[in-house]
């Protein structure tokens, strides 16, 4: 039987980490063990959430979802700026708790940069408007296109970037006036529950909620029929079975999946120039980004200028523990994540692979993988045609350029892609045969809360960011008005 605590209580018992349900803190009997990927340390203790208190929170859902949407466009969209304004303000708390479970950097592109992204994607979705569209109007009536919201929305959070993409998800959701649920990862739920314990401080009682588990509250989510829709970014896998769990009840869904990211570097292109941009768009988060580039194919002429030119930056980059201010990546989130990085690059060496960096495991405590440049590598090698999730690139080397696009599009990914050229009309002619959601020219993986992002075949469907990502927490309404 769940208890309620107060806040002095909940100060006080600092190991133990509440839910957030109709504007209730809300404590467990059982709790599940996180411990920092860095140390192996303890960090805290996630409430291991049951059916009960999901129905708990969909029913708060619920029954606040009448009054919020009706409440005044400009009356939601200062809530979400007092959300970032509460970021703000709670940063350092937030970054530090994310750096120790998650084991990203504090500093640089670390947990200090993710909650500034929070903070900029609450400002971003409080700025856009979604006017009324009159479609007719004329001596036989007015006819108005309203988007109103959804009802109750169901996010499903990934470890990689726990705290910025849960923003993704519930931004645009409350925005647009609806209620919502969160579920964060069983690897990182800590800093998505406390962060949403601040953010649902701001926000009317039973709009915004958080229910954490062990892995079978997700299931019984996206089959709920309390809620509408479910917005997951996480694998392909576990994306389809939500959509056979949602089917039942006809869910809305938005997913973002799986990408397997190639980059087509061009024979005119510079080596040292690109070098940089090549390394932090596979390398940003130690490479567990979903929209990260994941295969590098180089032309010949400059193959091996190429690697050389990355192999020296990625050996100026230092791997530690996120604490140390002197570290750039930390470690791999997770040991079923590092033993997948670990195989993948095992398995590239006896097949003939190449390795420029890295290649074995770092000795001593923490999940650590050294950046490896994997060459020589080719199509059929698992390193190129799986997900390797880690701080791990197959280069592979291509003579045609025709050859090259048909094997960056021919896995069944499509989140991003990228080309590197000095010759920018090359650049976007290829550009244009590229199967992905998003083709980066000359950089690879920048997203921005104006931009709509999204992937294509396998890689998901729907879009988050900008006016069509806000749409896409709405339904559209029309009033057909007779004179």
């Amino acid at each position: 039987m769940n208890k309620m605590i107060n806040k002095a209580d909940q100060m006080s018992g600092i190991s133990k980490f509440p839910m957030t349900i109709n504007g209730q803190t809300v404590i467990s009997d059982d709790y599940s063990e996180i411990t920092n990927p860095s140390t192996g340390e303890t960090v805290g203790f996630s409430p291991i959430a049951t059916i009960k208190d999901l129905d708990a929170a969909v029913a708060a859902a619920n029954a606040a979802k009448t009054d919020y949407a009706l409440l005044p466009d400009a009356t939601r969209k200062q809530y979400c700026r007092d959300a970032a304004t509460a970021i703000e303000a709670n940063s350092a708390e937030l970054s530090q708790l994310l750096t120790l479970e998650q084991g990203k950097p504090l500093k640089g592109l670390g947990s200090e940069f993710e909650l500034g992204g929070c903070a900029a994607w609450m400002n971003a979705a409080a700025d856009f408007d979604l006017p009324v569209k009159i479609i007719q109007e004329d001596d036989n009536g007015r006819i108005e296109q309203h988007r109103v919201p959804i009802g109750v929305i169901g996010s499903i959070t990934p470890w990689n970037w726990p705290l910025m993409i849960a923003v993704w998800h519930i931004a645009p959701a409350l925005r647009a006036g609806n209620c919502i649920i969160i579920k964060p990862s069983p690897l990182t739920p800590l800093s998505s529950l406390r962060m949403i314990e601040i953010i649902a401080s701001i926000f009317p009682q039973g709009v915004v909620n958080i229910v954490a588990d062990g892995d079978d509250i997700g299931p019984a989510m996206t089959a709920h029929s309390g809620i509408d829709k479910i917005i997951f970014t996480g694998s392909i896998g576990t994306g389809k079975h939500i959509m056979r769990n949602a089917s039942d009840t006809l869910k809305r869904l938005t997913l973002e999946l799986g990408g397997n990211d190639a980059g087509i570097v061009l024979p005119d292109a510079d080596p040292a120039a690109i070098a940089e941009g090549l390394f932090w768009g596979a390398f940003i988060n130690n490479g567990q980004t979903c929209a990260a580039m994941k295969r590098l194919y180089v032309h010949d002429d400059i193959y091996d200028d190429v690697c050389e030119q990355l192999s020296n930056f990625a050996t100026k980059i230092p791997m530690g523990d996120g604490m140390d201010e002197n570290n750039i990546l930390g470690p791999i989130q997770n040991k079923m994540q590092f033993d997948i990085v670990k195989n993948l690059v095992d398995d590239a060496v006896s097949n003939g692979a190449k390795i420029l960096t890295g290649g074995q495991p770092i000795e001593g405590a923490g999940y650590f993988y050294p950046i490896t440049l994997v060459a020589e590598a080719t199509s059929g090698m698992a390193i190129v045609d799986k997900e390797q999730f880690g701080p791990t690139l197959p280069i592979i080397r291509y003579h045609d350029l025709d050859d090259a696009i048909a094997q960056a599009n021919g896995l069944d990914f499509g989140l991003a892609a990228s080309v590197w050229s000095s010759d920018a009309d090359k650049a976007q002619a290829v550009a244009a045969q590229l199967e992905a959601g998003t083709v980066y020219i000359n950089k690879h993986g920048e997203v921005a809360p104006h931009v709509p992002f999204g992937g294509i075949k396998s890689s998901g469907f729907g879009v988050e960011f900008g006016i069509e990502g806000l749409e896409a927490c709405t339904n559209i309404k029309i009033y057909n008005i007779a004179n």
